[in-house]
């Protein structure tokens, strides 16, 4: 992952490269550290504050750069200091809620102020169901389908009356469209037919006349005759001699159809009265079923089909009703098993965290993960609740209200190194608060242990943990008359030895405490290297 913050808080500009395996982010408190993880919390979707946008400044941005095998993805956050916040996602408009689902899968933030994943009542179940090696797939898939025969079920009810009623209307529409017989397409040609027939006098006196004043004496044809005689036989108009032949030919036919045409119509007012009295009955099945005869047939066809289940309602219902019967005895068999897997995991789970904890300073931990039921899956053990109690004689009680943020943190932390899986970034900010000495390099290690297969980000004030990690960032403030600045910069392996000095002793140029910064780091290596072997 790298990261480029600009006008944060105190931050003015800082590009952060952070490598693989375990970084540690460090620095006088004060020095920004906070907002580095204010900055990523900003790419998962987090409620902006813009009272943050560096003075003087018009707005913040966040980018993010996460690889995952051949996938990279940009995160981009826009904070003005007044107006709506902007998301982008490489280099697209979105959405914070699309970043924070995208952000999910590729970064978890475990810190004081964090909206911490494990608090979330699914992701302790999905904690639990992979260490149980439980598989919900078939138990989700069993329960969509008990909701959707349940819906249909309910759709096929209703009490005999309502049937009786709906059927005895959908016969009668039904009767009503089979009398009139409609085919799609007709309505067209009985308008044509109608209108020939309806104005069939005024249709041959039209056509007679037409032919008359085609062929009657002195009419078109004895002009374009008389025009022919003019110029018969002479050489320069052989071209339109020709061109006028053929339209004479051509208005003696047109003059003989018209006269054909017009003394072949007839009238026929039982016929008309008869086509008029059809589109009527069109007209009137369109009012009431559809805008064409098209759509009316549809209806019909949809109204044969209903009342033939309405008919056979009680076949249907009783098929409908073993169907699900069917699946709820599979929901009820694929949930008692995963049940049973999750309440045989759940004590060996607790003992595995608690342990974890106990390593890493919470020595008098007790954990217990409480299985129990949900009404819409029975004995599956959908609700998966961790119960926390960190000092002695206290009672056992949910996260979100008994374990601070340094304490949820170390539960995450112990909870990933007993599961498999999990983002391939991984923040703990503030997991060191309260401790030191031994516990601190129980912590360092166990960091260094989760990082051994994806990339941890951790912000500590103890040189212990810092000591383990393989790359350390260096945040520093600079007062600059009345401007703050501060700078991340990623330490080579002396600039690590002199912020480790000044981590121990307050004194970065202290004799002592660079050898004891020395010592430190060559231990922490060596502890590496063992829990590598």
């Amino acid at each position: 992952m790298e990261l480029a913050v600009k006008n944060l808080g105190v931050i003015a500009e800082a590009r952060i490269p952070f490598g693989d395996g375990l970084n540690a982010l460090t620095g006088e408190t004060g020095a920004g550290k906070t907002m580095v993880v204010e900055a990523l919390h900003l790419l998962l979707g987090a409620k902006p504050d813009p009272g943050r946008v560096r003075s003087g400044e018009s707005e913040a941005v966040v980018e993010g750069l996460f690889v995952v095998g051949d996938d990279e993805w940009v995160l981009r956050r826009v904070v003005p200091a007044e107006g709506r916040s902007k998301a982008y996602l490489n280099g697209a408009l979105s959405t914070s809620a699309e970043l924070s689902q995208l952000g999910e899968g590729l970064l978890e933030l475990h810190g004081q102020h964090a909206s911490q994943a494990l608090l979330q009542p699914h992701r302790q179940r999905d904690a639990l169901d992979r260490y149980a090696k439980v598989d919900r797939n078939e138990l989700v898939a069993a329960r969509r389908e008990l909701r959707e025969l349940e819906e249909h079920f309910a759709a096929l009810g209703g009490d005999e009356r309502t049937r009786a009623r709906e059927i005895d209307l959908l016969t009668y529409q039904l009767a009503e469209i089979d009398a009139v017989e409609p085919t799609e397409g007709e309505e067209d040609s009985l308008e044509g037919e109608e209108e020939r027939l309806a104005g069939a006098l005024e249709h041959r006196r039209a056509g007679l006349a037409a032919s008359d004043a085609l062929s009657s004496d002195g009419a078109a044809l004895d002009t374009v005759a008389a025009s022919l005689a003019k110029i018969a036989s002479r050489r320069p108009y052989e071209e339109i001699d020709a061109r006028l032949r053929s339209l004479h030919a051509e208005l003696t036919d047109a003059a003989a159809e018209l006269r054909d045409l017009a003394e072949r119509i007839e009238p026929d007012e039982q016929r008309l009265a008869q086509v008029r009295s059809r589109r009527q009955s069109l007209m009137d099945l369109r009012r009431k079923y559809g805008s064409s005869i098209g759509e009316v047939l549809d209806f019909a066809t949809e109204a044969r089909d209903r009342l033939a289940a309405l008919s056979s309602h009680g076949e249907t219902l009783q098929a409908a009703g073993q169907e699900l019967e069917r699946v709820r005895g599979r929901l009820g068999e694929v949930g008692a098993a995963i049940g049973l897997a999750r309440r045989a995991a759940a004590e060996d789970l607790a003992d595995a965290v608690a342990e974890g904890l106990r390593s890493l300073a919470l020595p008098s931990s007790r954990v217990v993960v409480e299985v129990s039921d949900t009404p819409d899956a029975p004995a599956a053990g959908e609700s998966v609740q961790f119960l926390l109690a960190t000092n002695p004689g206290t009672e056992v009680g949910p996260l979100s209200r008994v374990a601070s943020g340094g304490e949820l943190s170390r539960v995450m932390l112990s909870l990933r190194l007993v599961l498999s899986g999990g983002p391939p970034t991984m923040v703990f900010d503030e997991i060191d608060a309260g401790i030191g000495g031994e516990a601190a390099t129980a912590v360092g290690r166990a960091l260094a242990d989760l990082a051994r297969d994806r990339q941890v980000l951790v912000v500590t004030h103890l040189p212990q943990v810092a000591a383990f990690a393989d790359h350390q960032v260096g945040v520093t403030k600079e007062v600059v008359g009345a401007t703050t600045h501060t700078t991340a910069m990623p330490l080579q392996e002396r600039e690590r030895v002199i912020e480790l000095s000044r981590m121990l002793s307050g004194s970065p140029d202290s004799a002592i405490a660079r050898q004891h910064a020395e010592e430190l780091l060559a231990t922490a290596a060596g502890r590496r290297t063992q829990g590598a072997s």
